[in-house]
């Protein structure tokens, strides 16, 4: 999308995010990724927390015309977990497509 010229918009949970979530194996991927990024936003969380997710999902959810979902469908496992956004999106009557390919399985 972005060598296509779009943009890319990131909301980080909290300003542990990186140290925390970012595994070392996609460090690079994740440093490239926000080098590229129009924007970044850290939300005011010291700690990346179930809290601090939903909050990022629902400011996403606050910018955006739609929501493709990669979801089994399942319950989240969690407060802020994939399952509390499709619902918190639908909730705010966004259009929602759900994406789970034949053969995905949760890790």
């Amino acid at each position: 999308m972005l060598d296509l010229g779009g943009q890319v918009e990131v909301v980080l949970p909290a300003a542990d995010y990186r140290v925390r979530k970012v595994k070392p194996d996609n460090a690079v991927a994740f440093e490239e990724l926000i080098g590229r990024a129009s924007t970044v936003r850290t939300l005011p969380f010291e700690h990346s927390d179930r809290d601090a997710y939903m909050a990022a999902s629902e400011a996403v959810l606050g910018t955006v015309d739609r929501m493709v979902a990669v979801w089994d469908g399942q319950p989240s496992d969690g407060h802020g977990g994939t399952g509390d956004v499709v619902a918190a999106a639908r909730e705010r009557g966004l259009p929602v497509t759900v994406v789970w390919p034949t053969g995905a399985a949760r890790t």
